[in-house]
């Protein structure tokens, strides 16, 4: 009997209601309506295809916070995409990734304090600090130029590397570094996001933001190079020759007698 997983459904209301607070308050066009609906749909799906797979009911506490925490990046991305056609409400934007970069903290308390840390939880938290740094860098890119986008898309080139090179895939060893070198991400572009620092500035912030990613990506991959499983090459077994015994006697000097039939048969050359 199949197992009816309401939760992602309960997700897709929350993300109805920040666009709705969205466009009652500061307006959201056709463009940031179907971003925000189409985040959603995949959010749903995404969602209930982790808890199929891991054979969970229904979300932990932790994954609560962190789904809303998702549907916030959803407005993000409502905003951001409304960005290219009518001017950004930036106290809005920047308001609602400083909770959600709140909340990022707040879950893994949360998991930890109440004893439901999980894979789906981890990974989870991760797709969507992912997503949230990469809408980010799209809003960014005006400001500082497009070369920030290395900055959102340093997670999926690392997954797409992993399809050419299987050593890269696999679980890594917890490491906080990582985790604080994804939060500064998030910090960082929130404040260039705000549009309140020089250029100059604005830009040394997120080359530093890069540099730490690039480091912290560095050290996973060197990492996993060093722990990689080496592939054994196997040669498909030969099939075994089995030689004649009369090239062998041959060999030996003799010549085996004429074969001895009985009955009616030559013997020796002669008929019986």
């Amino acid at each position: 009997m199949s197992v009816v997983r309401t939760d992602p459904f309960a997700g897709t209301i929350l993300q109805l209601g920040v666009l709705a607070g969205l466009a009652g308050t500061v307006g959201l066009g056709r463009a940031g309506w179907l971003a925000g609906l189409v985040y959603g749909v995949v959010l749903l799906a995404a969602l209930g295809h982790g808890l199929r797979r891991t054979g969970a009911r229904r979300l932990g506490p932790a994954d609560w916070v962190t789904l809303t925490r998702a549907t916030l990046a959803g407005g993000v991305t409502a905003l951001v995409v409304d960005s290219f056609s009518r001017p950004t409400p930036v106290a809005v934007l920047v308001g609602l990734t400083a909770v959600a970069l709140a909340l990022d903290w707040v879950d893994g308390q949360v998991a930890r304090r109440t004893g439901t840390v999980s894979a789906l939880g981890a990974r989870f938290d991760m797709e969507v600090d992912s997503f949230l740094v990469l809408v980010l860098c799209v809003h960014v890119a005006d400001q500082v130029g497009p070369w920030v986008l290395a900055i959102g898309a340093m997670r999926y080139a690392f997954v797409a590397a992993g399809w050419v090179l299987p050593w890269l895939n696999g679980p890594l060893p917890p490491r906080y570094w990582r985790k604080t070198v994804a939060a500064v991400q998030g910090i960082a572009l929130a404040v260039v996001a705000a549009d309140t620092l020089p250029v100059a500035s604005a830009v040394a912030v997120l080359v530093g933001a890069l540099a730490l990613l690039v480091e912290s990506f560095g050290r996973d991959v060197r990492w996993r190079w060093r722990h990689r499983t080496p592939v054994v090459r196997t040669e498909p077994a030969r099939p075994a020759v089995v030689r004649s015994p009369v090239p062998a006697a041959r060999r030996a000097g003799w010549e085996p007698a004429a074969p001895v039939l009985v009955g009616r048969a030559e013997v020796g050359g002669r008929r019986s």
